[in-house]
């Protein structure tokens, strides 16, 4: 009768980096977009909820290094 190999141990490493990566879009990506629906459906005006949307997501982006920077010293 055939055996099978030992399992390995603990999450390989493209699960992890995977989890990460997912992560940290939603962390970039979902503030913005709550903020261009808060004010869209709380206001109603399209233009305006774009607008700050947009900006949002772009100041996000700017600083997107340093809080990459910051997880992944949390991480660590």
């Amino acid at each position: 009768m055939s055996e099978s190999p030992p399992k390995k141990k603990g999450v390989p490493i493209d699960v992890f980096t995977n989890k990460v990566t997912i992560c940290m879009a939603l962390l970039f990506a979902l503030p913005s977009l709550g903020i261009f629906l808060g004010i869209y459906y709380i206001v109603g005006n399209l233009l305006v909820g774009a607008a700050l949307g947009f900006i949002v997501h772009f100041l996000i982006l700017a600083f997107s290094g340093r809080i990459s920077k910051r997880l992944d010293e949390i991480m660590n």
